[in-house]
């Protein structure tokens, strides 16, 4: 007698063997066609009605045209739907089974309404290291008995198994991860069967809106689409639940390239992994392997602000197969739990291959306002009455203060002497003195005196050279309270970039800051600065002359070049000079951005259309 093995516990009968999965999972619609590939069967059962077969496999047909057939409910305003889905294991195997020229047979009950249920599974990803077997027998002591209408549809199908068994030698069964043990038992205590009431069924096979994918797909509509490119192109598709995501990441900052570029050159490789791991570790609080639309967003958010997570959010529900027009299919908009059907209106669908259960939550972003929107706020703006932002005041003054302190460190620097160690290491060693007098033993440190002077003026230079048609806005500002400083800046036009009303967003290209603050006359006005060229050295110019102090310090990408020192000796003063890469990239283009608002009155709700990060 055959010793039973892992290979028998989902088999129901010598001819017929179940493949429980859950439906709208990637790897589980992979795992259906590995198994109708590696074993010889010469039917699938599906658990769908009969009535649905021709319409079913035309629309299996149109793919990668995403659509649904829809069952109109007899008793009810309704309707319940199969979705034409790539990566739903049913269609999956249907799409393999014709290809393979096995029959298939439409197993279901024929009913007038659809009662759904779901359930919560495991993250199908574990299909990458367990088996199927392990997988379903380690949800067993949690499956819940079927009544009502699923146990008659459960107690159907297996009558149905038993029919064909008599036409087939080797049949295996698609069915949920819920159904699969009861219909097992029914099968195998021969249930008697309840023949169905007659009713009129209505069917209609639907496209869907590319919008609208994201409420119908298992998986995300650009995952999706890696599947069915994977499938034209012959590539590798078992791990994209995980490569997919990655690819997305990448694609959405690749269109961000060419929408944002600034935005999208902070998404360093550095920035990513970050990102990663964050993503990882946000999943595993959810207890999954693979993370959700809802864990990718928030974690885009978080590392890189709006733009980004709104970039992500676009691809993830983008559906870029090539499509060809279908006017002969009317069309659905879906939605949750409901949708809008062409020449019906809105109406309640529920799935016939239920999967997960799904929970949606709702998190705030930011959107770019509409161009008409932009266009009724720059008729409405006052020229006349403008600005700043208080949280970005005290960001960019907190930061200036830093650089200030760091700039009077360096100032006494170039006084510093060496001398030879006796009782105190004084400011500390010089390692370069105490090698180079090593075969002495002799140990050498630093002594620096206290800086002479201080610091009135820091100027920051984003941009060099500095190019005049993009910088066009030339302001200085005075300062409110004496905790600000006062500021004169070259930025883009402000105007340009409208995030809401009365409020405009432009990027310095670079700026002064004199403090403590006093009244001057405009830099950009001054006829005694007209002799200079550049909008840097105009910066710099004005810098010079309104410092009090002989020190003033530059921030800039590059060393100061022999005119920056020539004008800085023409005012008899001397540059403290600081590289921008000294600072963090992040922090400087998120602090290059400065918002521009149409009165203090805005103050009060500008923080509803200004986005962080």
């Amino acid at each position: 007698m055959k010793q039973p093995t892992s290979d028998d516990f989902l088999t129901i009968s010598p001819r017929i063997r179940v493949l429980p999965i859950i439906h709208g999972s990637g790897d589980y619609a992979v795992r259906v066609r590995e198994e109708l590939l590696a074993r010889a069967y010469d039917c699938l059962a599906v658990p769908l009605p009969p009535s649905f077969q021709e319409e079913v496999e035309d629309a299996i047909e149109r793919l990668p045209v995403v659509g649904a057939v829809l069952q109109r409910d007899a008793v009810g305003a309704g309707f319940s739907y199969v979705p034409i889905d790539p990566c739903q294991g049913v269609i999956a195997g249907l799409r393999t089974a014709r290809r393979e020229r096995i029959a298939r047979a439409f197993i279901d009950l024929e009913t007038p309404s659809f009662e759904p249920y779901t359930g919560t599974f495991p993250d199908p990803y574990a299909l990458k290291k367990v088996r199927v077997e392990a997988f379903a027998a380690a949800l067993l002591p949690v499956l819940g008995p079927a009544q009502g209408q699923r146990q008659q549809r459960i107690v159907w199908m297996a009558e149905q198994l038993r029919r064909l068994e008599a036409r087939h030698r080797s049949i295996l069964l698609l069915c949920s991860l819920l159904d699969w043990p009861w219909l097992r038992d029914a099968y195998q205590r021969r249930l008697p069967i309840e023949e169905p009431e007659e009713f009129e069924i209505q069917l209609q096979s639907y496209r869907v809106e590319p919008a609208t994918l994201v409420f119908l797909l298992g998986e995300l509509p650009f995952v999706t689409d890696l599947y069915e490119r994977g499938r034209r192109e012959l590539t590798p598709d078992e791990n994209l639940s995980i490569d997919g995501v990655k690819e997305m990441v990448l694609e959405a900052r690749h269109r961000l390239r060419q929408t944002q570029p600034r935005v999208a050159q902070r998404l360093t490789p550095q920035l990513l992994s970050i990102y990663f791991r964050y993503v990882r570790n946000l999943a595993l609080l959810d207890r999954r392997l693979t993370p959700d639309l809802y864990t990718l967003i928030v974690a885009a958010q978080q590392i890189s602000g709006d733009d980004f997570a709104l970039a992500l959010a676009d691809t993830a529900c983008s559906y870029p197969s090539p499509t060809r027009p279908e006017e002969d299919r009317p069309l659905l908009r879906m939605g949750i739990n409901q949708g809008d059907l062409s020449g019906w209106g809105v109406a309640p669908l529920v799935s016939r291959l239920p999967g997960q259960t799904l929970t949606w939550r709702s998190f705030q972003l930011r959107p770019k306002p509409a161009q008409q929107d932009k266009e009724r706020w720059q008729q409405r703006w006052d020229p006349y009455s403008q600005c700043s932002w208080p949280p970005e005041d005290q960001r960019i003054e907190s930061f200036q203060h830093h650089v200030r302190d760091q700039a009077r460190a360096l100032m006494g620097a170039d006084l510093a002497r060496t001398e030879k160690f006796t009782t105190s290491i004084l400011d500390g060693l010089d390692m370069r003195e105490t090698l180079r007098h090593w075969h002495k033993g002799e140990i050498y440190v630093k002594s620096i005196p206290p800086s002479r002077g201080s610091l009135e003026v820091v100027v920051f230079l984003f941009d060099v050279p500095a190019d005049p048609r993009r910088y066009t806005h030339r302001v200085t500002w005075f300062a409110e309270h004496e905790e600000e400083s006062t500021l004169a800046f070259f930025s883009t036009d402000p105007m340009n970039n409208l995030v809401g009303p009365g409020i405009a967003q432009a990027e310095y290209g670079g700026a002064f800051f004199l403090y403590p603050p006093r009244s001057i006359p405009d830099i950009w006005l001054d006829r005694r600065l007209d002799f200079v060229d550049t909008l840097e050295e105009r910066l710099l110019a004005g810098a010079f002359v309104h410092s009090q102090e002989r020190h003033v310090a530059v921030v800039s990408p590059c060393p100061p070049s022999a005119a920056w020192r020539r004008l800085a000796r023409r005012f008899g003063r001397k540059i403290i000079h600081l590289p921008l890469k000294r600072f963090s990239g992040q922090l400087i283009e998120r602090l290059r951005r400065v918002h521009v608002l149409n009165g203090k009155h805005v103050r009060s709700y500008a923080a509803d259309f200004i986005r962080e990060g």
